[in-house]
């Protein structure tokens, strides 16, 4: 198995061979930059059926050991989906696919993202913007599997571990469907949220950067309970905003953006008034 990379990690610039492991539309975007850029893509996936053409493929169930070595890569992004929980006694598909990634590669990458999630922190109710500095400790089994995913894929390939809010963007559009069906909405609920288009900028500058963070919070400069958010999307339509869902209830984090916000030095959409008016 690769030993981990220096954690202090290298000056790259575009990464001249980037491996794209769980290459959905995240990492389709962000693959998209890179090879414009001058760099060359491979993506993973189990399907590799619809990949743009300039990109490389491979095709491969991560839950099972890979049956050749993948290719030396300067970059990894993994955007795996954390799957099902496990048996009792078992380890969960994420920390295997993780374990079987990293005996593939024949040396570790210079830099690797791994991309997690907020929810590693669900359950928190204090109220207090989450930092970077906070310590996860999740409530939910899936919050304990992102956890788990990120403790591994620090101590397996010394990743940058990027925690996303809610993603939205164009074809994210479940909140939108919910206000024009006039669906009932928890608006006491707490909220954040990341434009796509600012989270495929914060991959690509986490890979590029010399001294990157350690750990990012990947959410934008407004959260916001969810009926602030849905009386904003009604109004802009001409709208009454959706019906309060009963019984009510008050929960959800938020999280500080402060240091996305220094690290990137701007947002191209700042909040979510910017990001769905288009």
């Amino acid at each position: 198995m690769p030993t981990p990379p220096d954690a202090a990690g290298t000056p790259t610039g575009v990464p001249a061979r980037t491996l794209l492991a769980g290459c959905g539309r995240l990492g389709t975007l962000l693959g998209e930059r890179l090879v414009a850029a001058g760099g060359e893509v491979i993506a993973l996936r189990r399907d590799p059926s619809g990949l743009p053409a300039a990109f490389g493929a491979v095709a491969a169930d991560l839950r099972e050991p890979l049956g050749r070595p993948l290719p030396a890569v300067d970059a990894l992004v993994i955007t795996l989906p954390p799957g099902t929980p496990p048996a009792p006694g078992q380890e969960d598909d994420y920390a295997l696919a993780l374990r079987h990634l990293a005996a593939a590669l024949p040396r570790p990458p210079r830099r690797t993202v791994f991309v997690s999630s907020t929810r590693v922190f669900e359950g928190r109710t204090d109220g207090r913007p989450i930092t970077e500095d906070d310590e996860p400790v999740p409530l939910t089994e899936r919050g304990r599997t992102l956890r788990r995913g990120e403790l591994l894929a620090v101590e397996l390939l010394g990743a940058l571990v990027l925690r996303p809010a809610g993603i939205y963007g164009p074809g994210r559009d479940m909140l939108l469907r919910r206000v024009r069906e006039g669906a009932a909405v928890q608006y006491g609920r707490r909220t954040n949220r990341i434009h796509e288009t600012d989270l495929v900028r914060t991959l690509e500058a986490l890979l590029l950067a010399a001294d990157p963070p350690r750990v990012l919070h990947a959410v934008d400069r407004a959260p916001a309970s969810l009926g602030e958010v849905v009386t904003h999307i009604a109004r802009e339509w001409g709208l009454e905003p959706p019906p309060r869902a009963t019984p009510e209830t008050v929960a959800g984090t938020v999280l500080d953006g402060s240091r996305l916000l220094g690290f990137l030095g701007g947002l191209e959409y700042p909040t979510f008034r910017e990001g769905y008016r288009p």
